[in-house]
């Protein structure tokens, strides 16, 4: 298939040709979803390290389990299944409780805007970050997996391991809890 066919292609497809032995399939996916899921562990850990080690932690357990992957779900849902076991797993191995990341992702890239608006929006996304630090873990992670990994209430139930109902409690609360603790115009970044 030629790589522009490849690109054209849903999560799962590109999935299943790799699991077939399609190693440009999976650049595919890895690019898909780099971003996102990187986003979700810095913003759940505490800093770059631990983010980027549980990061390369998925993508080594995406490339170990490609020969079983089975279609049951989309993708993102398989993704951050693997992601929210490997967090679970770093808390434990941490034996604590989850840390928050305080570090906000330097979304700031070259946008062509001045010193001002470069300083304003900064500030900004700080604010949403330390919003999201105070959030509990559940309704943190919840928040993560719907605006970071787009996926649905069902999924995200499916990801964590809960009923649909806990997962839209969680959301319900994380917005609400953000909504208090941000300006409306805040959350329009």
């Amino acid at each position: 298939m030629l790589p522009a066919m490849v690109g054209s292609l849903d999560d799962r497809e590109l999935m299943m040709r790799y699991r077939d032995g399609d190693a440009g399939a999976f650049e595919q996916l890895y690019a898909r979803h780099k971003g996102p899921l990187y986003r979700y562990f810095l913003r759940q850990t505490a800093g770059p390290e631990f983010a980027l080690e549980l990061f390369q932690e998925v993508w080594t357990k995406l490339i170990q389990a490609r020969e079983r992957y089975v279609p049951s779900a989309r993708f993102n849902t398989y993704l951050y299944q693997l992601a929210h076991r490997c967090l679970i797993d770093h808390w434990r191995r941490q034996a604590k409780a989850p840390v928050t990341g305080s570090a906000v992702v330097d979304e700031l890239t070259d946008s062509g805007d001045g010193p001002d608006q470069l300083a304003a929006r900064r500030q900004q996304l700080e604010r949403v970050s330390r919003a999201l630090d105070q959030l509990p873990a559940e309704q943190r992670e919840a928040f993560l997996l719907r605006e970071e990994g787009g996926l649905s209430l069902a999924e995200i139930a499916e990801a964590t391991g809960v009923n649909p109902e806990s997962a839209k409690s969680r959301l319900r609360y994380a917005v609400v809890k953000l909504r208090r603790s941000l300006d409306p115009g805040d959350l329009e970044t």
